[in-house]
């Protein structure tokens, strides 16, 4: 590797985030200020909102419904003309 060209590393990088949790990383930059952390994120947390904007869900069950009731049509395969010669 060419030396002076890579940033300093830090092992023990602080990250702070807006919901007051604190915790080291491994960084080029001694300190990280984060909005949103594994500590408070709804995924991580189990709080999670699915949020159902103009029944969309709804919407996709009722158009699913109705592909699966509706008959299933059959399509007639083709059949090839014979030409005939005239002599």
């Amino acid at each position: 590797m060419k030396s002076d060209i890579h940033p300093t590393y830090y092992p023990k990088a602080k990250v702070k985030c807006a919901c007051g949790a604190v915790f080291e990383v491994g960084s080029t930059q001694s300190e990280l200020r984060v909005e949103i952390c594994s500590h408070c994120h709804p995924f991580f947390t189990g709080k999670e909102n699915l949020i159902d904007t103009a029944g969309k869900v709804e919407r996709f069950k009722a158009r699913r419904a109705k592909a699966a009731a509706k008959p299933k049509t059959v399509k007639k395969p083709r059949v090839k003309k014979i030409k005939t010669q005239k002599s």
